[in-house]
């Protein structure tokens, strides 16, 4: 259903907008309204930026910087093109169900508000609590990873700078951490207009515009690899079927899938475009179309990067066994000679701070979100929007707290396999939830948007659920066969964690007082009167 259909059956006359909320000065704020809420956050975000927000999340040459090290261990060569390839597919089924019900319902509350409004009524809280506290996990897990990632990279800068003279601790790589979750709260709590203009200038910095798909850094990673390494290249043959396995696992079919981890940690936070909505011109159409060309652009740049590495990477144990904490800092080393290296290492560290940054202004819209419908302990608090930014000032701090309490992972020798499974499984819980109600429970009660998926929403549907079911199950377990207290899964533990306390918090007291989303306007009788929300 358009914007414009969907206008002609809310039918709510200004005068009484203007008495039950602030004003609503288009169609957005009308269909808003409509939802229950009240328009909060000004719309400032227009088709690019939006866009470029869900793409800088993604970070591309930024996150597979970061996670370079998983499809090394696990397959190599083998690794590095299969392993990224393979789960695109399935993860543009999770993308397109996930556009479908943005379109649908854009506001704020996102994932859990969908839950709830394709729950069966009996168990409609429930589904939204749980949807809730999985989203609020990944969010912050994801934001606490990508800047300890970016604390890495600054590691190996410092590394390579010195020429190995210095090797930053695991105590000095936490402070950096704290240093840039402390900036990133900063920006996370600038007015909306300032937020929008940040991720114009990362799209920039990262390669997109509105007419060049692929351009900057990645592009500049790319063809460095594959200019730079001139004859010391791997055969093609040996680039696309090579396969290592190192991961301890005597299976090397099971070890192969482990290197799934790196687009999966990739291929997140494509939500935010459900996240930022209310501040987006255009939703219906703007968000949807964010989520989808996000998603297949960092995909489509992804592939092509690793296979840059795959066919730069001449030994694959070199880079396991250096000294630096990120191998893609060794790769870029052993290509591009130390100013090379550091040129392009420092525009990836500018791509992944502006990645944090976008993150937690995502992650604060949940917190926000999630306390408006008082869901967490002290929602009166996380739920002020500040006068002179309006922005929700008081969730910042609180996602970047929890942020710095996470990142004490970064002592354990397994810090990136830990907070990495973390935020997958946090966040496509959440994803995979709403879409199986609507699969199930929900299959008369979604209002298409824009965008709809026709007849193919239920095929789609079961494959991203199947997905996320498999890729849960996978990110449980430890990187290596033996492990040890030092390097377990420790994502185990923080999804036990936030799932025992929300367990616990529903049997004795949140059943009783959470009903799910809950309306902050009231209803114009010409269209809202006797709906649930």
């Amino acid at each position: 259903m358009s914007i414009s259909k969907k206008q002609a059956e809310v039918s709510v006359d200004t005068a009484s907008i203007r008495d039950y909320t602030t004003p609503l000065r288009n169609a957005d704020d009308k269909l808003l309204a409509e939802l229950g809420y009240k328009a909060e956050f000004k719309r400032e975000f227009s088709m690019i930026e939006t866009i470029a927000f869900a793409f800088s999340i993604m970070g591309v040459v930024a996150s597979v910087a970061s996670t370079f090290s998983f499809p090394l261990v696990s397959g190599g060569h083998v690794g590095m093109v299969w392993g990224w390839l393979i789960p695109c597919f399935f993860v543009m089924a999770v993308a397109s169900s996930m556009a479908e019900l943005v379109s649908s319902m854009p506001t704020s509350a996102g994932l859990y508000y969908f839950s709830a409004k394709l729950a069966p009524p009996k168990y409609s809280a429930l589904a939204s609590w749980i949807t809730g506290w999985a989203n609020i996990t990944g969010q912050v897990t994801l934001v606490c990873s990508i800047d300890f990632t970016c604390a890495q990279m600054i590691a190996t800068a410092i590394a390579v700078s010195s020429d190995g003279a210095m090797i930053v601790s695991s105590g000095a790589t936490y402070g950096i951490l704290l240093v840039i979750l402390f900036t990133h709260g900063l920006v996370c709590s600038a007015a909306t207009n300032v937020l929008a203009r940040l991720n114009l200038f990362y799209v920039i910095i990262n390669g997109k515009s509105h007419f060049l798909p692929i351009v900057g850094t990645t592009i500049a990673a790319i063809i460095a690899l594959l200019v730079c390494s001139g004859d010391n290249k791997v055969s093609t043959k040996d680039a696309f079927t090579m396969f290592e396995n190192n991961t301890g696992w005597s299976n090397n079919g099971w070890a192969f899938l482990l290197a799934f981890t790196a687009p999966m940690w990739t291929l997140t936070g494509y939500d935010s475009a459900a996240h930022i909505s209310e501040e987006v011109a255009g939703a219906q159409r703007t968000a949807p179309i964010a989520i989808l060309v996000g998603v297949f652009g960092t995909q489509v740049l992804g592939w092509l990067l690793f296979i840059a590495c795959s066919f730069a990477t001449t030994s694959v144990t070199n880079l396991l066994t250096g000294a630096l904490p990120l191998p893609m800092g060794q790769l870029f080393l052993d290509v591009l000679g130390k100013r090379g290296m550091l040129t392009i290492w420092s525009f990836i560290i500018v791509v992944q701070f502006v990645t944090g940054a976008a993150q937690g202004v995502d992650a604060s819209r949940v917190v926000f979100a999630f306390a408006r419908d008082n869901a967490l302990p002290g929602s009166h608090w996380w739920k002020r929007i500040n006068r002179h930014t309006q922005t929700p000032v008081n969730a910042v701090w609180l996602v970047m707290a929890g942020a710095a309490v996470c990142g004490l992972l970064g002592f354990s020798a397994a810090a990136l396999s830990s907070l990495a499974g973390a935020s997958v499984i946090g966040l496509y819980v959440s994803y995979a939830t709403p879409i199986f109600l609507r699969i199930t429970s929900g299959r008369d009660k979604l209002v298409p948007g824009t965008f709809s998926l026709g007849r193919w929403y239920m095929p789609i549907g079961i494959i991203a659920v199947a997905w996320v079911s498999f890729i849960v199950v996978l990110l449980l377990f430890p990187p290596t066969q033996t492990a040890t207290p030092a390097g377990m899964n420790y994502a185990v533990v923080i999804i036990m964690g936030v799932f025992v306390f929300a367990s616990i918090s529903w049997v004795v007291s949140a059943h009783k007082w959470f009903h799910g989303p809950i309306k902050n306007i009231d209803e114009p009788r010409s269209s809202l009167e006797g709906k649930e929300l």
